[in-house]
């Protein structure tokens, strides 16, 4: 290892200094976890049981101690996730080193406030995603965190099995942030951006239930850091752009494609000022050295760093940069 498994800086054959302040709260933590797999076990599954977080990958609750992340156990709060590698789809052995240069690049090139994350291994070497907790306090008492989904009323019993897709469009989810966001002209600036994000980097997994609010100590809302930032395309091949079926606004077709204009008149349909729309627009049009340097020194293979770099490209090409 020649790189910090978290910030993906070079030099470094564990965590970095600055990872350990921001992802490992000061503390010194190996980054081979104290299992020899996460794929099976008693240990395992009493764990996923008592984790209460949806979703369909595995994700397993998990505290430091004594320098190592281990699994917590039925009765103490988890600080930590723990993700492994995918269960299906292809390159999968790869899907943790995916979600974690994702949220980097996010994070690093893109000012995005992301969950922190890093990398951590197996003792068989496979590859396990760790993202730490952003509702639960360093005295252990939780913030209040409510996905869109649930601010909306819509669930599997209300809108189908696949309402978490089909029930909404993207400026809905921005009337939702409007309902229950005080600050919200910020907060959509934030939300914008990271429907920009998710279509350059090519997360076709971006549903109502990967957006949510977060109480402040203060105890008003703020839009939650982002979290399961993924590129869907290195696993499922022709993932739509969108996750949200209905796309950009009502009416929207897929056959009408996506493009810079459509960007910008999807600004204007959430209330963003025309100069503002742009201005974010632009900034992600731009080419960064510093994606290139972040793809370089991921766990990616060497294959899918190429495939990573050309899906991004052809999405500035054909979408972000199209029709301006």
């Amino acid at each position: 290892m020649k790189v910090c498994p978290s910030t993906l800086q070079e030099g470094f054959n564990t965590y970095s200094p600055k990872a350990r302040r921001t992802l490992l709260g000061g503390q010194k933590v190996s980054h081979i976890l104290p299992y020899e797999s996460l794929s099976s076990g008693a240990e395992l599954t009493e764990n996923q049981g008592h984790l209460s977080l949806s979703g369909a990958q595995k994700k397993y609750g998990a505290v430091i101690g004594d320098g190592v992340f281990r699994l917590t156990t039925p009765d103490e709060q988890g600080t930590y996730m723990l993700k492994p590698k995918l269960s299906n789809f292809e390159n999968r052995d790869f899907s943790p080193a995916n979600e974690h240069l994702t949220m980097q690049i996010a994070s690093q090139v893109f000012k995005i406030p992301t969950a922190d994350n890093g990398l951590c291994f197996t003792g068989n070497g496979d590859q396990v995603y760790v993202t730490r907790r952003f509702d639960v306090l360093k005295d252990g008492n939780k913030l209040q965190q409510e996905d869109l989904a649930s601010l909306a009323g819509i669930s599997k019993d209300t809108h189908g099995p696949n309402y978490k897709y089909d029930a909404l469009d993207h400026v809905d989810l921005a009337d939702i942030i409007k309902k229950y966001i005080p600050a919200w002209r910020i907060e959509l600036v934030k939300y914008y951006d990271l429907v920009l994000f998710n279509t350059a980097f090519c997360n076709g997994d971006a549903h109502v239930k990967n957006f949510s609010v977060l109480q402040t100590t203060q105890g008003d809302y703020k839009l939650s850091p982002a979290y399961d930032l993924i590129n869907t395309q290195l696993h499922i091949p022709g993932d739509p752009i969108f996750a949200l079926r209905k796309g950009f606004y009502p009416g929207w077709n897929p056959e009408f494609g996506v493009s810079g204009k459509g960007f910008l008149e999807f600004g204007k349909l959430i209330g963003l000022d025309d100069d503002v729309a742009r201005k974010e627009l632009d900034r992600f049009c731009e080419d960064y050295e510093e994606i290139d340097r972040l793809v370089g020194n991921s766990f990616l293979s060497d294959p899918l760093k190429e495939k990573y770099l050309e899906l991004y490209h052809d999405r500035l090409k054909y979408c972000l940069r199209c029709g301006l």
